[in-house]
């Protein structure tokens, strides 16, 4: 059960000033916890977030849980969209302007070329805010429940444009490449 201190401690912190995503790499703790990821108003305009309260010109895009903090961050969601919600999201969001090829492996993946483009556009893009938590999936929960970041479908108002437009995000991307090749 959640209480309140928890919430309120885990908000603060994830609305600080966030990290670049280099220097994020190397501060992410190795514990269990929540991420949040921030952007720009000018990047993915069409989707509102809630404004950071450490840097009022970032606003909320996606919030995650991870038994690893910085595991999660770096070696999924800086380099694999097979592993990575978030990334298939971008990639879908970003395949009209970008290009990105993808294949199949066990499910729809960017090509090696475009996972590193990705990555380099969320370097450029993105930065993360975390907080520490032994059991993150509740606070998770909670959180989205109440900050509603835009690229969550759980948290995205039911039935809205935003919601809608992730959903599409992501068909668009799995359908990018092609039927499922038989095994």
């Amino acid at each position: 059960m959640l209480d309140d201190v928890t919430v309120q401690r885990a908000t603060a912190e994830l609305l600080s000033a966030p990290q670049p995503l280099g220097r994020a790499a190397v501060a992410l703790p190795r514990s269990a916890g929540v991420y949040a990821w921030w952007a720009p108003p000018e990047v993915l305009d069409f989707f509102p977030g809630p404004v950071n309260s450490g840097d009022a010109e970032l606003r909320l895009l996606y919030l995650g849980k991870a038994r690893r903090l910085r595991s999660r961050v770096v070696s999924n969601h800086l380099k694999d969209s097979g592993r990575s919600t978030l990334r298939r999201t971008l990639a879908g969001l970003l395949m009209a302007v970008e290009s990105y090829c993808t294949t199949w492996t066990d499910r729809v993946v960017l090509i090696p070329k475009d996972e590193q483009r990705l990555t380099h556009w969320m370097h450029h893009h993105l930065t993360v805010t975390w907080t520490e938590d032994p059991d993150p999936v509740p606070l998770e929960k909670e959180l989205i429940s109440q900050l509603r970041p835009p690229l969550n479908v759980g948290g995205a108002e039911h039935g809205g444009t935003s919601r809608d437009r992730v959903k599409q995000a992501r068909a668009f991307y799995h359908a990018s490449a092609g039927p499922r090749p038989d095994k």
